[in-house]
């Protein structure tokens, strides 16, 4: 028998409704953000599923109109985003459902923005004051519901989108951007398949981990951060093996939120790196963080020693400090069976003769900003060398 898993309403931060069953409540979500006509904006792994279908038939006998727009990458582009605006003036729509994960999340995000605003989706990046351009009372009304326990971008006030003419990751950003209501019921990832469960888990570390480890002050941030690594060392490894285990996986969606509200004290190298990883070969985000983690770790060890002696006794691990984190976290990716380097992971086109242009493209990007360590871009080349090496 599973102990009974957690239910919770809370409003931080944003209004979020957490527990397994809950997004049988989105037909009623919607009337009470006055959304008759949805575009549900969703994965193509999502779409055909029952529960997924389910849902929408949920919506259609509430008397909604609905319309399903999936046409989005794993790491989505302009072209994703602007077809997406399109299905929603085609379906003279009124609010967007985001349904599945990051890259969903993102895009809907996006498509919400971009519905009644001017321009690209990359006039609005979040470089100097390009947030100002938009009009909050434009934005269309959204309600999200995650499907897998990572990004945490259901909490999130930006997006990440890739503009494929300088294959670059870039920010879009407005507070507005947050969605208002999150559903998030733990019985939507329980057909994840193994491996996306461990990336996008060890995501949800990685944004917890970078966030405590970056400098400036966020006590708040910092505490965030810590319980939710304690959750993913507690119960990643269980939903790896036991798919249905209504507790862990209503944790792991817990910790993913928890990393991306935390990570407003910032991020570092791993996501530095990971992001022109992902705009240049198409890896899984969640996969290049896991695998990049520990090199980076290594790379930022004189400057986070402090914080590894807290978070290892914060987790309880039998081996104190920096060395006892480190091990605990190439025990959890093996247990995860994540690949150990970038040559492992087998991705086409990905090869160490990228390492200078990556390495380049990770200086300017703004995770960099908060790395607890200052990086060149000599240092970011090796870090990556390593991690084609290992």
């Amino acid at each position: 028998m599973h102990a009974q898993a957690p239910r919770a309403n809370f409003n931080y931060p944003t209004l979020y409704r957490l527990g397994c069953g809950r997004r049988r409540e989105l037909a009623a979500a919607c009337a009470e953000f006055k959304i008759s006509r949805p575009l549900v904006i969703t994965d193509p792994g999502i779409a055909p599923l029952a529960w997924s279908r389910e849902l929408i038939a949920d919506l259609e006998r509430a008397g909604l109109a609905v319309a399903v727009f999936s046409d989005i990458q794993g790491n989505p582009v302009e072209a994703n985003v602007t077809a997406g605006v399109a299905a929603y003036h085609a379906h003279r729509a009124d609010g967007c459902v985001l349904l599945g994960g990051g890259s969903a999340l993102d895009a809907g995000k996006c498509v919400a923005l971009m519905a009644h605003h001017p321009g690209s989706v990359f006039d609005y990046e979040d470089v100097g004051d390009n947030w100002l351009r938009v009009d909050p009372s434009k934005i269309a009304p959204m309600i999200a519901l995650p499907t897998t326990s990572g990004t945490g971008s259901e909490v999130g006030r930006a997006s990440v989108i890739t503009d494929t003419r300088d294959h670059t990751k870039k920010i879009i950003f407005h507070p507005r951007m947050l969605p208002p209501l999150v559903i998030a019921d733990p019985e939507t990832t329980y057909g994840l398949p193994p491996a996306v469960t461990a990336a996008t888990g060890v995501d949800a570390f990685v944004h917890c981990f970078e966030a405590y480890c970056a400098p400036g002050y966020h006590p708040m941030a910092e505490a965030i951060a810590l319980e939710g690594m304690r959750l993913v060392a507690q119960h990643l490894v269980t939903c790896f093996h036991q798919p249905h285990d209504p507790v862990a996986r209503t944790h792991m969606m817990m910790a993913s939120t928890m990393g991306a509200t935390a990570f407003q004290r910032g991020l570092g190298l791993v996501h530095a790196i990971a992001h022109p990883l992902g705009a240049t070969v198409g890896i899984h985000h969640g996969l290049a963080n896991a695998i990049l983690l520990p090199y980076v770790m290594q790379h930022n060890r004189p400057v986070i020693a402090a914080a590894m002696d807290r978070l290892a006794a914060y987790l309880g691990l039998a081996q104190p400090g920096f060395d006892g984190v480190y091990a605990w976290v190439l025990e959890l990716r093996a247990a995860l069976q994540i690949p150990h380097t970038l040559t492992e992971a087998a991705i086409p086109g990905l090869h160490p003769g990228l390492a200078p242009s990556l390495a380049e493209a990770a200086t300017r990007d703004p995770s960099l900003g908060t790395n607890p360590k200052p990086c060149t871009t000599a240092e970011i080349e090796a870090v990556l060398r390593a991690a084609f090496t290992g």
